[in-house]
């Protein structure tokens, strides 16, 4: 019964997504050095430098259902939903256990549940962490004209993460903090759907993290974030 809810509801989310948005096709972009430059002004105005030094992630998805704890200095995850219970080895997935209830799973199980939480933290913390993202491995910047006319900044995953190939245009302000972005992805039919980023706090660390994000009528609410 709850899967069957669970369909439903997205369901009826794509269905007001759809109807709330129109297609855009993924723009060109240009000026690889400049999209750079653009990049690393957001950055700079994010305490980037603190971020690096900020060892644990604490944050919530979907109202809750998903909660995490990250650990970047030794690349390990505990992930939580319903009933399970996963310490996820982002270096080593082999090594990654979950339980059930305070129960070990089975070989078999363990390697499905432990996929499905990697997915779950792909996904979820992009939410949390995307700005810092714009240089990883495989990635490609380019520079985009805006609707307005200002510069915009697009950036593509050609690997890594779940989806790769997805590609966002950031929209800045005048002093380099990320406002919002537009997204193609491949778990999207429609090209352009645009989310807010401009709940930011400062974390115990230095760096600054979102609290939640606005797509059109739905929030998501990353819950109690933390970051020391």
């Amino acid at each position: 019964m709850k899967r069957v809810l669970k369909i439903v509801v997205i369901l009826i989310l794509g269905l007001v997504i759809f109807l709330w948005i129109k297609h855009e096709p993924l723009p060109e972009g240009s000026e690889p050095q400049q999209a750079d430059k653009l990049a690393t002004k957001m950055l700079n105005a994010l305490n980037y430098e603190k971020y690096k030094d900020t060892r644990f992630l604490e944050w919530s998805f979907q109202n809750g259902a998903n909660r995490y704890k990250w650990d970047k200095e030794n690349g390990t995850v505990e992930v939580n939903w319903d009933d399970y219970n996963v310490k996820l080895d982002l270096v080593n997935h082999a090594s990654s256990t979950a339980e059930k209830s305070g129960t070990r799973l089975s070989h078999k199980e363990n390697d499905k549940i432990t996929s499905k939480a990697l997915k779950l933290f792909n996904n979820d913390s992009f939410w949390l962490v995307a700005p810092y993202k714009v240089f990883d491995k495989g990635t490609t910047r380019s520079i985009v004209t805006l609707e307005d006319g200002n510069k915009g900044l697009m950036v593509t995953y050609s690997k890594g993460g779940t989806t790769p190939g997805d590609s966002y245009v950031w929209t800045l302000n005048n002093d380099g903090f990320p406002v919002s972005f537009k997204m193609w992805v491949k778990i999207i039919p429609l090209g352009g759907l645009e989310a807010t980023w401009d709940d930011w706090q400062v974390m115990e660390s230095g760096a600054f993290l979102p609290k939640s994000h606005k797509l059109g009528p739905f929030v998501l609410d990353l819950g109690d974030t933390k970051g020391y």
